[in-house]
């Protein structure tokens, strides 16, 4: 199945770069930077709700209908024109608060210190990101006509861990290094580069 990285390299993830360049003011190589930290962690965040059964459910549920994938038939119209669809940017702000929850705002400070840009910045391109994260999720989900939790858990697990056993490895130890089950408890310490950092995995 294709990994994450598939998504990051698209000619969708040029024009998320692009449009939300544009909409916040970074430049395309902050705006691509915060993208490549935020996205497994988006990813990785959706996997651990999804091992619960409520959390699954949740998830299968937006992916089977309001997140289906469609969004990315749309982007043009979506990103493009006068600026973000705001409808857009509102769902984003209500995906990051369920997935992210309390951590949010700590990831976005962490993010921004890391690249250089501010954390309101790194919350308006996360907001415009996350409804494209799950359009691409539901989208992988109708390919592989997955409809049960474990399916849709398998699906997440390749997609964080593409084809290599060691970015799956960092991006567990990234969301909950002590084994606590804290989803992105020790986040500010691994994209600061004290454990290892995602800089070098996923940026350029």
């Amino acid at each position: 199945m294709s990994g994450l990285l598939d998504l990051l390299n698209s000619d969708t993830a040029k024009k998320l770069i692009n449009s939300t360049s544009k909409e916040t003011g970074a430049s395309e190589e902050k705006t691509s930077s915060v993208l490549n930290m935020a996205m497994p962690l988006l990813l990785g965040a959706m996997h651990k709700n999804a091992k619960s059964e409520q959390g699954a459910s949740n998830l299968m549920s937006a992916l089977s209908n309001k997140h289906d994938g469609s969004i990315l038939d749309n982007l043009g119209s979506i990103l493009g024109g006068d600026g973000v669809d705001r409808n857009v940017k509102n769902d984003g702000e209500g995906i990051l608060s369920h997935v992210l929850g309390g951590k949010q705002s700590m990831i976005q400070q962490t993010i921004a210190q890391k690249v250089g840009v501010d954390a309101d910045t790194v919350g308006q391109i996360l907001k415009i990101a996350a409804p494209i994260v799950l359009g691409f999720l539901g989208k992988k989900k109708q390919e592989n006509n997955i409809n049960e939790a474990s399916g849709l858990l398998s699906m997440l697990g390749g997609l964080l861990g593409g084809e290599s056993g060691d970015h799956q490895n960092l991006i567990t130890s990234l969301l909950d290094s002590n084994g606590d089950g804290s989803v992105i408890d020790d986040v500010s310490g691994m994209i600061m580069g004290k454990k290892g950092g995602l800089g070098g995995l996923f940026g350029k």
